[in-house]
């Protein structure tokens, strides 16, 4: 498909954008304050192959893109997780949506991206399959984050591979 959408976390724009800059496309929204707010940017010359782009709340926005030949139709999350700023029930309220959109979504194949404001370690358990070994260390955010993996049996992909020292 040669599709390859970029995930914006708090994109510097007003609270709803929709813009072309040169052979891009970019669609994002914010809440009233100016604050959280995601997006995608998409190559133009790939927008037929999205289905529809939803910013289901001012975290979480959802890309469907459809079905091409012999490759499935595929949901992408976007999401933006609240930083240690931010008191513990409006994380709790983050993932809970997170997971209730996830869950609602049918769609065969489906990936989240995004930045979730988290450090996570190397697996520490058998039970822990969905963490790689490459993490380095954990925080809090990390543990909830891997509570939200281990619940909807999802995999954490950036510690599943080796990165440079300079890249953690």
């Amino acid at each position: 498909m040669g599709l390859i959408p970029l995930n914006l976390s708090e994109p510097q724009y007003g609270s709803i954008s929709e813009a072309c800059i040169e052979d891009l496309m970019m669609q994002a929204r914010k809440n009233n304050r100016g604050v959280g707010g995601v997006g995608v940017l998409v190559n133009t010359r790939l927008t037929i192959n999205i289905d529809s782009y939803e910013s289901l709340t001012t975290r979480i926005a959802r890309l469907r893109l459809r079905r091409c030949g012999s490759i499935p139709a595929l949901t992408i999350f976007v999401a933006y997780a609240p930083t240690s700023n931010y008191e513990e029930e409006e994380l709790e309220a983050f993932y809970m949506d997170l997971e209730r959109l996830y869950r609602e979504d049918h769609t065969f194949f489906k990936v989240i991206v995004g930045d979730f404001n988290v450090k996570i370690g190397p697996r520490r358990t058998a039970e822990e399959l969905h963490i790689g070994t490459h993490g380095v260390e954990w925080n809090e955010h990390g543990e909830r984050l891997s509570e939200f993996i281990m619940t909807t049996h999802t995999i954490h992909g950036n510690s599943q591979f080796q990165k440079p020292s300079h890249s953690r």
